[in-house]
């Protein structure tokens, strides 16, 4: 009831400034007056009624309460109340956060209708938002104009979205300010991660519908952009996205209000991105947990020798750090394998290091697309000449880092390309004899078998291979936690082959 009632009143604040014509402005410095501002839309949708079946404590009565023992009651009760899914958060100005004020509601009465999924939305001010992310799974922030958070809100934020909720920012119809506010503020809430498009390829456009496709309102195109993909922002955390922004609106299609000029997903596809959205951040959130109790292994401090094997992580401008404890569980058990010493500590290595040549293997991963300089190009290909090593892999076998990979090899190696590497090769012998190994649930069901034998692919030079390199995700596996999207291998293969690789980057 009070929700309700308070959209209500959302809308009448809404609809009366629509009423003042082309002033849209709120506060100064807003954004309103900026190029690529678009103010909310004029048709408002508003929200259903309150049900019908409400329980006694929530009915409202016009005159006094009844005696101490009342006459029984013939009203129908209203079934208990289902879990929250969405949070919508509310801020001072109903113009900003409610444009859309039956966007959420819609979504889901959609969702219990479509595919039989009942859950309910509250509408809280951020401050009023509990940061535990099993009471209010997903946080959906809407508007058109600029905003920021205060530094207590962004600590607030960074421990929910770590903990493993889920943020989703709409940009009403658009709106430039709101986008590029939307894209700071998550920068600065996790500066470890950068801010980019997802792919096409990422598992919030195929989580249940396949939608790498979708339909525009004609604003869209009028705005500049001609494509027909979907275009999310997002940060992604331990192979989690944490935070989603729809850069063009999506909430007004949830509402299912249609208009050609505007700058928003049409409805049919806006639901179905609203349904994948929810399938996406439930599924990772259930996976979130098991990922915080993780090991990792670290030197003795007060060893300093030198004849231990280490090597490096290639920094870049992307995506580059995927997991965070992998390499060094790898380590250990390549440790306890082989009896090898090894530093756990894995130096995170700029191309340009002075000291890139004293490690005799390079790790390089991520997610989506990235591009490497025309120098960090010439000093990969110096190392790999002087005897060193590239082990690369496409972190849960995403397609946009596997097509950046092979255009970089390209460049390195313009006459030697990635070759699969044979199976009676040492790197599939040496220190473990590998044929099939297991498989993740969507790597089975992509090749329709739970088991096959892992694929590597490698460039030669001087007699030996300097690049070897996986398509499908091993990183997950060192960790004994694969994302539940992974297009990779199971624990036990990905540590067979992390640790053979390891070896022969030693030996050779």
């Amino acid at each position: 009831m009070a929700r309700i009632s308070r959209l209500a009143g959302c809308v009448l604040l809404v609809l009366a400034a629509c009423a003042r014509g082309g002033d849209y402005t709120i506060f100064p410095g807003d954004g309103s007056d900026e190029p690529g501002f678009v103010p909310p839309p004029r048709k408002i949708k508003l929200p259903p009624p309150p049900p019908r079946t409400v329980s006694s404590a929530e009915t409202t009565i016009p005159f006094p309460p009844p005696p101490v023992a009342p006459l029984a009651r013939t009203e129908a009760k209203k079934p208990p109340r289902p879990p929250v899914l969405f949070t919508k958060i509310r801020t001072r100005h109903a113009l900003d956060w409610c444009a859309t004020p039956n966007d959420v509601n819609n979504l889901l009465t959609k969702m219990k209708s479509g595919i039989g999924i009942d859950y309910a939305m509250e509408v809280k001010t951020l401050a009023e938002v509990d940061p535990d992310p099993e009471k209010n799974p997903i946080l959906f922030r809407s508007g058109h104009y600029r905003f920021s958070f205060t530094p207590e809100e962004r600590a607030k934020l960074r421990h929910y979205m770590l903990d493993g909720g889920t943020v989703i920012f709409d940009t009403g119809l658009g709106s430039t300010p709101f986008y590029e506010s939307a894209r700071k503020e998550i920068a600065l809430i996790l500066p470890e991660a950068p801010v980019q498009r997802l792919s096409t390829d990422h598992p919030i456009f195929h989580a249940y519908y396949d939608l790498d496709r979708v339909r525009y309102h004609q604003g869209v195109g009028k705005a500049g952009y001609r494509s027909d993909e979907p275009w999310f922002d997002g940060v992604t955390v331990e192979c989690r996205t944490v935070a989603v922004i729809s850069r063009w609106g999506i909430a007004v299609g949830w509402e299912e209000n249609e208009d050609d000029n505007y700058q928003a997903y049409e409805s049919q596809d806006a639901l179905k991105l609203g349904i994948n959205l929810f399938a996406y951040a439930t599924a990772q959130r259930a996976w979130a947990k098991q990922t915080a109790k993780r090991m990792r292994f670290t030197d003795v401090e007060a060893d300093r020798s030198t004849d231990r094997v280490s090597f490096g992580q290639i920094v870049y401008g992307g995506e580059w750090k995927t997991r965070h404890v992998g390499l060094s569980v790898l380590l250990h058990t390549f440790n306890e394998k082989t009896q090898v010493p090894v530093k756990y500590a894995v130096r995170e290595a700029q191309l340009s290091d002075p000291k890139l040549f004293d490690l005799p293997l390079l790790y390089l991963t991520g997610h989506e697309t990235f591009v490497l300089g025309e120098e960090e190009i010439a000093r990969l290909r110096k190392y790999l000449l002087n005897g060193g090593m590239l082990f690369a892999e496409a972190c849960c076998g995403r397609k946009g880092f596997d097509a950046s990979f092979r255009d970089l090899m390209k460049k390195v190696f313009p006459d030697s390309p990635l070759r699969p590497i044979p199976p009676e090769h040492a790197l599939f012998t040496m220190p473990n004899k590998i044929g099939d190994v297991g498989l993740t649930a969507a790597l089975a069901a992509q090749l329709k078998s739970t088991t096959a034998r892992p694929t590597l692919q490698g460039i030669e030079a001087g007699g030996h291979y300097v690049v070897v390199y996986s398509p499908y995700g091993l990183a997950g596996g060192w960790e004994m936690s694969q994302s539940p999207y992974a297009l990779g291998y199971d624990e036990a293969g990905s540590v067979q082959i992390g640790q053979n690789i390891i070896l022969y980057a030693v030996t050779q």
